[in-house]
């Protein structure tokens, strides 16, 4: 009996220990693909979950000012954070969109930020379903929202000097409102969750910079 105790215990305890070294596993690489950093010492970022519905039709959105995969041209850098650049607004084209769009909503996201989470640089959202891209002036009816450094509109890229390369996600997101009902003093973090719901196609290009 003794015998039959001992071995169940030491059952028990290889039983824990395996699912522990699976949960420190699975912390370790995050839920969903890591983005980023993440897997290095430090601050990284690790998507915990997709902002996107998987049910979003994909689109193309395009630049003239940047390619995907390509670098960030000197003059759409930022001019703050040490950054000396000229802040310009990069230009969009989208097309392809769901019939059902309503408005469309833009974000640039810098998933590489050393912070944990992220650095939300640019959102704008209420733009009109007539629209099939974005320039420096924004639509009537658009709400160019505040980004993670208090900034209204557009920031541009400011890395810290000697980090890794950073990939900042432009993305178009068509909604199925033709408006969020969200001031523009609004969060990022708020406004990409009330956005979220509303998703029905999603665009993107990926742009980098480092410093």
């Amino acid at each position: 009996m003794k015998k039959s105790l001992r071995t169940a215990a030491s059952a028990a305890v290889a039983t824990i220990a395996a699912v522990t070294t699976g949960v420190v596993a699975t912390a370790a690489m995050g839920h969903g693909s890591a983005a980023g950093p993440a897997d290095q010492a430090g601050y990284g970022y690790t998507r915990i979950r997709k902002g996107v519905p998987d049910s979003a039709e994909r689109f193309t959105v395009t630049s003239p000012d940047v390619r995907n995969g390509g670098a960030f041209p000197a003059d759409a850098w930022a001019d703050a954070f040490g950054c000396t650049g000229a802040n310009r607004q990069i230009r969009l084209a989208w097309s392809g969109a769901p019939r059902a769009t309503r408005s469309y909503a833009v974000t640039m996201f810098d998933r590489d930020a050393p912070t944990g989470a992220g650095f939300w640089h640019w959102l704008v959202w209420d733009v009109p379903a007539s629209y099939d891209g974005l320039g420096p002036q924004l639509p009537a009816g658009a709400v160019a929202g505040t980004g993670d450094s208090g900034k209204v509109g557009y920031l541009g890229p400011c890395p810290p000097g000697g980090d890794i390369l950073h990939h900042y996600e432009i993305s178009v997101y068509a909604l199925d409102v033709p408006s969020l009902h969200l001031p523009a003093t609004t969060t990022p973090t708020v406004a990409a969750f009330t956005m979220s719901s509303h998703v029905i196609g999603q665009a993107r290009i990926t742009a980098t910079a480092r410093h």
